[in-house]
């Protein structure tokens, strides 16, 4: 399978199984929590109700990934115990933290939600960056109007510059609206996205085109 600047529609398990191994540079990557979202306009994300997909999808995801190599996962907080399970099974390791601050709260209950979060996880023996970037990164407001949970590509923009190679391939196997391969083509890289819901697969597949406009 090709993986030049293409975004495929299906699923993500399924389809990196026809990747090489050892042939993504960098993998940042949006998953479901696990928590059943609904959005407040009554927006869902598909296979956020189960964690059947999870195990298979990092197995895959460190399978593709060269060696000495990082990958960057948001995840739900309320069930990091399932991710950081999944992870370790698929054989990363944990080797830094990042908090994304928003100017909002995307939920009140209680505490005010005013953060997103994923783990910097390791293959192999890797390389600390030169320039080592903040662990704590603005997180501008999308509106989500492309995607119930859209990421800006603002704050996506420096975890590909510092972690992928100039000229390397990012992966995102729950690519969503595009947002982290966005940030992919606006720092140079290749990539490859898997989307299994048509309708985000089309809206990523535009905004990689230039059909959609795209938001900071």
């Amino acid at each position: 399978m090709t993986h030049d600047n293409t975004i495929i529609h299906g699923d993500c398990v399924t389809g990196m199984r026809n990747l090489a191994p050892a042939s993504v540079d960098f993998v940042l990557t949006d998953p479901p929590y696990l928590v059943d979202y609904q959005s407040r306009d009554g927006r869902k994300v598909a296979n956020d109700r189960n964690d059947e997909w999870l195990r298979p999808a990092f197995s895959q995801i460190y399978r593709v990934m060269k060696p000495a190599s990082f990958c960057v996962s948001f995840y739900g907080w309320n069930r990091v115990h399932l991710f950081m399970a999944a992870w370790r099974a698929a054989g990363f390791r944990a080797v830094g933290h990042i908090v994304f601050r928003k100017r909002y709260a995307s939920s009140t209950r209680f505490l005010r939600a005013e953060h997103e979060v994923a783990y910097l996880l390791a293959k192999g023996d890797v390389t600390p960056p030169a320039r080592p970037i903040p662990d704590v990164i603005e997180f501008r407001y999308t509106g989500n109007k492309l995607h119930p949970t859209q990421k800006p590509v603002a704050a996506l923009a420096p975890l590909v510059s510092v972690f992928c190679p100039q000229h390397g391939i990012v992966l995102d196997p729950f690519a969503g609206s595009g947002s982290s391969l966005v940030a992919a083509q606006q720092q140079g890289r290749r990539f490859l996205g898997f989307e299994i819901d048509a309708e985000h697969h089309r809206t990523a597949t535009a905004r990689l085109t230039g059909g959609v406009a795209v938001a900071a």
